[in-house]
Formats: C-alpha cells, structure tokens, sequence
C-alpha cells in the first residue's frame, strides 16, 4: 500500500472515528488490466498493522457485502440502465477507431453521436450481440457547484466535462461509476480522496441526481509529491508502507509522519501517537498545498521512537537485520545493541552504516602493540588484554588492585605509581568546579586542580574497554570527587583504546 493510498485511509480512520462512524474497507478492483496478485493481502496487512483497523471489509464481514467491486459487478449494471431510463446514461456502440479519428480531427472529447440513435435500433444491435458501453450523459453547457470541506464552493461549466464511460465493453463498470453507487448502498456521507477529482466531482453527482440520491459531503486532498514536480506513486517504483517496514522503519514512526504530509494538528507537534492524532485531527488543520515526502525527516522522527524502545526491545527488533551482516556473526550482538540504540536511526542503520568499521581491523597494524621499553608485542597483548577487559567489567570499584594482582600473577610489568598522570590515549575534557580547564596533558599533574595520581589509576587502570560501557562509572565517580565532566570521541570507532597511567 502506498504512502498516498495510506495517508488517505489514515484521514478517512480519525474523521470517521472522531465523528462516532464507521470505518469500511473496500476493494475497488474493477480495473482488470491492473489487478496484482496478491494486492489485497498487502492492503489487509498494512492497515491492520499500522493500526488502522477497519470495522467492516472483505476478510471481516460486515451488513453492506460483499466489499470487493468486482464481485458485485450485476449490480452496477442495474443501476446504469436505471440511468438510461431516466435519460442520465445512453449506449454507445462507437468502435476504437471511430474515437480515434474523432481526436485526429481535433475533438477533445465524444461527440455524443449514439445518444441519437432510437430505442429499436439501440434494442437491436444489443441482441445482436455488437460491444457497448454506456455513458454519462452530461449537459452540453451550464454552470454546476458543489462544496468541499476543504477547497469551499467548486465551481465547473459543463461544456468542459465529457461524457464519461459507466459501464465498460466487457460489462465491468468504471472505477467512478462504481464508487457512486456503492458510497451510496453501503451509507458512505463523506467521500475523501485525491485532488485530482476536484473538477470531476459535478460528473458523479449528476449520477446521483439521476438515481434520485441524497449527495455525500466531499474531501479532496492535496497529493504527497516526490518532489516539486512528481507525485509519489506506485507504478513509478516508490516505496510503501511494507517496504519502509523492510528498511527498519517503526510503524509508529511511518505513521506519524504521513500523518503529517498535508495535516498539522493546532499546537503544531511533530512525535504523536495515533490515538493522539485521532484525537488532535480536525479539518482545518488539512493543507491546501501539496506535501513533498522527506525520507530524512522520518528518518529522524523514527530514531526519536527507536531511543523509547526498552533495550530489550531494540534488540529483538535488531536481531533480524544483524542476521543479514554476515561479519557481525560471533559478535556479542547483546552489547553491541546497547552500543548502538543512540545511534540507530532505522534498524537497517545497524549494518554498514554503524559497525561497517568492524571490517577495517582486519588490516589493524599490528606493530602498535610493540614496545621495548615495556617489553610487550602483539603476541603479549593477545594473551593478557582478555583478562584486563573482564576485570574493567566485573571489577570497576577495585580495579587497582585487581590489576596489580593479575600484573603480578602474570609476571607483567608495572610502574603506574611512578608514571606521571598525564599520559593517556583518548580525549577527556575535564572541567573543574573553580572554572573550565582542558585535560590536555600538562594540567593533569597540578593536584590543586585534578585528583591524585592514586585516584585516577584506581579508577579507570589500563585496558582496552568498551567507551560506552565505561562512562557511567567514570560519571559516578568524578561527580563523587566534586567534578563536571564530559567527553569527545574523535574516533569513528565506539571501541576505543584509553590508556590511563597513575
């Protein structure tokens, strides 16, 4: 289901539940050269899981069935030749090529010829079993109005409107035709779609003054554009509601911001929740301008629903797509959700986009971990940084003296008393409650200003740790020790290398 088709049901929803309706679903499928197998699950699908659950349809049932036009095609018939009775429709027996020569010769639309044809001859070539169909008959001059809820009196002269086919060659009737009469048999009162039937609404009312039928009050919308020039639209390849939901799109988060495309509520919000935009949805709120679709606008907004999931909820919802990242497999996708929700726009995000750095430690040169003085190399780091890390975790209060144990367990060297406190990988700002101060280095070993070398190395010692795992601890402790503090990360990276030396 397309955002337009979806944005249009949405705003039929709220107006029909604001005002204690009723809302129906039905298949207007009488066009068979564009049926697609399948279409109708698609659209029962969507509606029910954007939430736009419907009170009578084809799949539920319902006092006004059956819900699918192409089922009911006797019916339209019917109602065309009580038209031709009252003298509103006429048949038309003009061949292809007899309309095409007519626009040729400059016509812009039928020239009514098989209205003048005789009720004998019309009964004969009927039984003869010759193709026809049968038009609206529309006056040849005048000025017709009616009023939309949105645009207020519309005003057309009937020269400008043509004599439109109700009933097609192969006896199905046309979209419009069908949608007068079955608004009508199933009580619909208010009629909303596209713009584009502004001008040629006087068209279906004079089917309605022909049946003798009350007309039903009209809402016209403004299309959802591409751009400044192209509507969206699903035979040109635009996304629907599914195909968002495939990207990592919250429901939620699609609908708000079609919701959005063409209506504002009154204290102009932007995140709300349906039943909210139920509630806030009023008339005057509908923009009489067209609407241009940002993906990067729902992009945000989506992200604003991601960061309210629970953590555990992220990751269930992000489980299927690190399934599709084939490097992400033997990674702890439980840690890297906690990593990644801040950051995650649509879970698709979770693939190149966030972890895609994961790739380039395959050429991680190696030689880093080399140094003499230390007497450690890449075989040494391998075999001690695992022990280290899980001390950072699970021992973060005593982590001095955790890793002074295992330093002498292991035979390593180490020096952190010894070493002045300023040699750090990784950038700190650190601000100081008697003014701002940047931890650039040589400030680190004023004590008036900055915590003791024994503090620091019992806090944070030497690791490699995961930087957002690492914050709230260090948090709680500056904050315990009378310091403001905050952090810039100027890696791309989030596993970031921090060495601290008391």
């Amino acid at each position: 289901m397309h955002i337009g088709g979806l944005r249009t049901a949405m705003y039929a929803y709220f107006y029909a539940k604001k005002n204690g309706g009723t809302f129906i679903l039905r298949i207007e499928d009488t066009d068979t050269e564009r049926k697609i197998e399948g279409a109708n699950e698609i659209i029962y699908r969507t509606l029910k899981d954007s939430g736009l659950i419907y009170d009578e349809g084809p799949d539920v049932g319902g006092d006004y069935g059956p819900y699918i036009q192409s089922e009911r095609k006797a019916t339209y018939m019917q109602y065309a030749e009580q038209l031709v009775k009252n003298g509103y429709a006429y048949y038309c027996f003009c061949s292809k090529d007899r309309l095409e020569k007519l626009h040729e010769q400059g016509h812009t639309k039928y020239d009514k010829a098989c209205l003048k044809l005789e009720d004998g001859e019309v009964k004969k070539r009927i039984a003869s079993g010759e193709p026809y169909v049968i038009r609206l008959n529309v006056p040849l001059s005048g000025l017709t109005s009616y009023t939309d809820m949105i645009f207020g009196e519309i005003k057309i002269d009937a020269k400008d409107l043509e004599d439109n086919i109700l009933i097609k060659s192969d006896g199905m009737p046309t979209y419009n035709f069908a949608n007068v009469i079955d608004d009508h048999l199933m009580n619909i009162n208010c009629v909303i779609r596209g713009v584009e039937y502004l001008s040629s609404t006087p068209k279906y009312n004079l089917v309605y003054e022909g049946l003798g039928w009350d007309k039903p009050m009209y809402i016209h919308l403004q299309p959802v554009m591409k751009d400044a020039t192209r509507k969206i639209s699903k035979r040109m390849g635009d996304s629907s509601y599914e195909d968002y939901i495939e990207k990592g799109y919250l429901g939620e988060a699609i609908m708000n911001y079609v919701a959005l495309l063409g209506w504002s509520p009154k204290d102009n919000r932007e995140k709300l929740s349906l039943a909210e935009m139920q509630e806030l949805f009023s008339l005057d709120g509908i923009s009489k301008s067209p609407s241009i679709f940002d993906e990067d606008k729902m992009r945000w907004l989506n992200s604003l629903y991601i960061k309210e999931l629970s953590p555990e909820d992220f990751h269930r919802r992000a489980l299927p797509f690190y399934e599709k990242v084939k490097y992400l497999k033997g990674y702890n996708l439980e840690l890297l959700s906690k990593l990644l929700q801040s950051r995650t726009e649509i879970f698709s995000d979770v693939g190149e986009k966030l972890t895609g750095f994961l790739n380039s430690f395959d050429n991680f040169d190696l030689s880093a971990f080399d140094n003499q003085k230390w007497k450690t190399d890449c075989a040494v780091a391998k075999q001690m940084l695992p022990q280290p890390i899980e001390l950072t975790d699970k021992n973060f209060d005593t982590l001095h003296d955790s890793l002074s144990t295992f330093a002498e367990a292991g035979g390593y060297k180490k020096d952190m008393r010894e070493r002045r406190p300023y040699e750090l990988v990784g950038t700190l700002d650190v601000y100081w409650k008697k003014g701002e101060m940047k931890m650039d280095r040589p400030l680190l070993n004023n004590p008036d200003l900055f915590p003791t070398s024994e503090v620091i190395a019992d806090t944070l010692g030497s690791a490699f740790v995961v930087f957002e795992d690492f914050i709230d601890k260090l948090n709680k402790h500056f904050t315990g020790i009378g310091m403001e503090w905050r952090y810039y990360n100027d890696s791309k990276a989030w596993l970031c290398q921090l060495l601290f030396y008391g």
